[in-house]
């Protein structure tokens, strides 16, 4: 897994571990995320920066301004790893 896909993994893991499952389902209706959750891994396809903003928006949608937070939370030491070009701007 790139650093972009360990970065999906730790924000569904940090959802999940506030709304459960429901953090999957949202997760696995993101264009261009391919989730295999059993065995912990996302794999993304297209522009890897855009797919990581859509999946922090989709949750944002359901669950307001602390999923941003908990995303933020969860992929902060991979986020110090990105160029800032390279920065999803919802976790900047």
């Amino acid at each position: 897994m790139d650093l972009y896909d360990q970065i999906a993994v730790k924000i569904i893991a940090g959802q999940e571990t506030i709304i459960g499952p429901v953090a999957i389902e949202q997760a696995s209706q993101v264009k261009g995320l391919q989730i295999d959750w059993a065995n912990h891994k996302v794999s993304i396809t297209g522009d890897k920066a855009t797919a990581i903003e859509h999946l922090v928006e989709r949750y944002k949608e359901l669950f307001g301004q602390i999923s941003v937070e908990v995303s933020k939370q969860a992929a902060a030491s991979l986020m110090r790893q990105l160029p800032t070009d390279g920065l999803p701007a919802m976790l900047k």
